[in-house]
C-alpha cells in the first residue's frame, strides 16, 4: 500500500490547529482530535497552494506572540 499523505493523485483537506500549524490530511483518513478543516477536499497542489498562501509564520502562535 502507497502512503497516503505522498499520493501526487490523491483528495486532501487542509488542517490547522490552536497554534496555526497547517497540514495537509488524505480525506480518507479521520480529522485528528485538536485539527479542524481549513480548506476542504480538493488536489494535492489546490491544498499546497492554500497552505502556502495561508501559513506564511511556521512558528507556532505560542512563540511567534500572535
Amino acid at each position: 500500500m502507497s502512503n497516503p499523505f505522498e499520493d501526487e493523485d490523491g483528495r486532501y483537506l487542509v488542517l490547522v490547529n490552536g497554534e496555526g500549524q497547517h497540514s495537509l490530511w488524505p480525506v480518507s483518513i479521520d480529522v485528528p482530535d485538536g485539527w479542524e478543516v481549513a480548506h476542504g477536499e480538493d488536489d494535492r497542489q489546490g491544498c499546497l497552494d492554500f497552505v502556502n498562501a495561508h501559513w506564511t509564520d511556521m512558528r507556532p502562535r505560542g512563540l511567534s506572540g500572535v
